[in-house]
């Protein structure tokens, strides 16, 4: 049985799979936790992700944590691959994986049967040069024209994402959509556990989040991913905090900009995170500050486990 916990950032989600695994642990089955965070798995980039450290995995293992060099562009279907990997390595040891995060397309390609079209090196580099050439907003004109459910998705300035969805189109004759399944199947029997705070209050606590990874160093921290590459990552570059982070370091924003251009960032993020999520009927949603919510996590996990095995009788 696949475990995920999922909802948008600032909800407690790493604490609440830490607080599962141990009632797990407890009554004797072996836990692992999977990270399902895009930006964690980047080496070195830990104030901004909220990253655990080792000392507060509580002796727990976990995986897909640090396996990328901040130069490296993170891709969904690599990361299926890997993750689908450590969780079937998990439960062949007789453990119980847990995967968490809030990164929804990634947590969704594992949990999911979820296909992707494979790549064509000729087709993938005519368009990358198109973009070079032309520049992200035609090629978003093109994609609006063929699939627009996917351009008004992406937007018109994320490049990458614009050639891969052209690539799909264009390899696959249907939309970029179609490599998602309209009614979601589970990848194998699983649980989504999801947690929730009311928008009134998770924005100031969002709000307080950026203002702290200011003050424990991640200007510091940008600083020091410039000598590792960071401004040639594709991915990590633009990482939320980050960008606004070496935006501070080169002058190009006072600190009180990048704060709040972050703050601002995290917020629409959190929102897309919770729309994603939303779609989800299977998740079982548990308020993120109630006292009791490892119980209740708990409590839906045997729930889980016993409609899979009785399913004629389970409650």
């Amino acid at each position: 049985m696949l475990i995920a916990i999922v909802g948008s950032t600032g909800t407690g989600k790493s604490e609440l799979s830490l607080d599962l695994a141990e009632r797990l642990i407890e009554r004797g089955q072996p836990t692992e936790i999977v990270n399902a965070d895009a930006m964690q798995l980047y080496r070195g980039m830990d104030i901004g992700t909220a990253k655990l450290t080792l000392a507060e995995r509580r002796g727990i293992p976990h995986h897909l944590l640090d396996v990328l060099e901040v130069t490296a562009e993170a891709t969904v279907s690599n990361y299926q691959t890997d993750a689908r990997a450590a969780v079937a390595e998990i439960i062949a040891r007789g453990a119980v994986p847990i995967l968490v995060g809030g990164s929804g397309l990634y947590v969704s390609s594992v949990v999911f049967d979820f296909r992707f079209p494979g790549t064509e090196p000729e087709l993938r580099a005519r368009l990358e040069a198109e973009l070079i050439d032309v520049g992200p907003g035609l090629m978003y004109t093109r994609l609006q024209a063929v699939d627009p459910q996917a351009a008004q998705r992406i937007g018109p300035s994320n490049g990458r994402r614009l050639v891969r969805a052209l690539e799909i189109v264009e390899l696959t004759g249907a939309p970029h959509l179609a490599a998602l399944p309209d009614e979601p199947v589970f990848w194998r029997p699983s649980i989504l556990l999801g947690l929730r705070t009311p928008r009134e209050e998770l924005t100031p606590r969002l709000d307080a989040r950026v203002e702290r990874m200011w003050t424990t160093g991640i200007v510091d921290e940008a600083r020091c991913l410039l000598a590792d590459g960071i401004e040639n990552g594709v991915t990590a570059s633009r990482a939320i905090g980050y960008a606004q982070a070496l935006g501070q370091v080169h002058g190009t924003l006072s600190q009180a900009e990048a704060i709040e251009a972050t703050q601002q960032l995290t917020r629409r993020y959190a929102r897309r995170q919770v729309s994603w999520f939303k779609r989800y009927a299977q998740t079982h949603w548990i308020e993120s500050d109630a006292r009791d919510r490892a119980d209740d996590a708990l409590a839906h996990v045997d729930r889980g486990v016993l409609t899979a095995q009785h399913p004629a009788t389970a409650p």
